[in-house]
């Protein structure tokens, strides 16, 4: 048995490769086996270390070295009270020890253009999409550099359902986005590992081929639930759709995808300088 087996098990079950004859690397298994964190100590990372990982993260590949993501760490106490208030449901984002805002920055190189008298219009759809990858490549870097001293972290996707109070809460000029924030502290409870969807259904060789798909899912669907069923009181939308007898991840996330979420995220980059041209 290879040293990453237990861990790839523990991500995926799905009967995949193991690992088998690749020599041990403890970087590998460790981003195998992160995991998710909500819960956290009292205990905040000291500045110097927070530095680092901002410096880790800014370390990232960016596309033609552009630079287009910018980090922002939301100290203040209204702030944190403000951004924690508009999402309920998530009380780590009002109480996490760290948060930190990771925003796609087209401004900049716009502002460049203009400072080297330069024809630079950078709110196209090709500087959005730059803009928004160089950004999650830095909260990624960050998340797997803060798991290595022992640190859990939690992204937070949802700030962009309610862009306009959060862009007023940051003070975000045009052509400044959020694309996520990363909760992140000292974990106080263990976190757990997300199992992900087989390998048959994501990895692809020489050509894009998703005719397994559905036994793939149905498999994926009762493994999952046997590890964390989804409570029938969680089930999503069954004044639309009906109570479902079985429940599981496919069926959460089709229903959850029938809603569209984030409605307010267009106009508001619209509205903020990028025409999508």
């Amino acid at each position: 048995m290879s040293s990453y087996a237990e861990a790839i098990e523990r991500r995926f079950g799905d009967g995949g490769p193991s690992g088998d004859g690749v020599e041990d690397n403890d970087f590998i298994r460790r981003v195998i086996s992160r995991r998710t964190v909500r819960q956290y100590s009292d205990s905040v990372p000291s500045d110097s270390l927070l530095d680092l990982l901002v410096a880790g993260a800014l370390s990232a590949s960016a596309k033609s070295d552009f630079q287009q993501a910018s980090i922002l760490r939301v100290v203040d106490p209204a702030k944190r009270a403000a951004m924690g208030a508009l999402f309920p449901a998530m009380p780590w984002i009002g109480v996490s020890p760290v948060f930190f805002v990771f925003l796609g920055d087209a401004r900049r190189l716009q502002r460049i253009g203009q400072l080297r008298e330069k024809p630079v219009q950078n709110g196209t759809l090709e500087g959005f999409f730059n803009a928004t990858v160089d950004a999650a490549l830095a909260m990624q870097t960050m998340i797997l550099c803060a798991e290595s001293v022992g640190l859990g972290v939690c992204p937070i996707s949802v700030i962009r359902n309610e862009i306009d109070k959060i862009a007023e809460i940051l003070g975000l000029p045009d052509l400044v986005f959020p694309v996520a924030g990363l909760c992140l502290g000292y974990p106080r409870t263990e976190g757990h590992v997300s199992l992900r969807l087989p390998r048959l259904a994501t990895a692809h060789l020489d050509h894009y081929n998703d005719s397994a798909l559905p036994q793939a899912l149905d498999d994926y669907d009762r493994r999952r639930n046997a590890r964390h069923a989804i409570p029938r009181e969680q089930q999503r939308s069954n004044a639309e759709h009906g109570e479902a007898s079985f429940y599981g991840w496919s069926e959460d996330k089709a229903r959850q995808a029938a809603k569209a979420e984030g409605a307010a995220f267009p106009p508001y980059l619209r509205s903020h300088g990028f025409t999508f041209d």
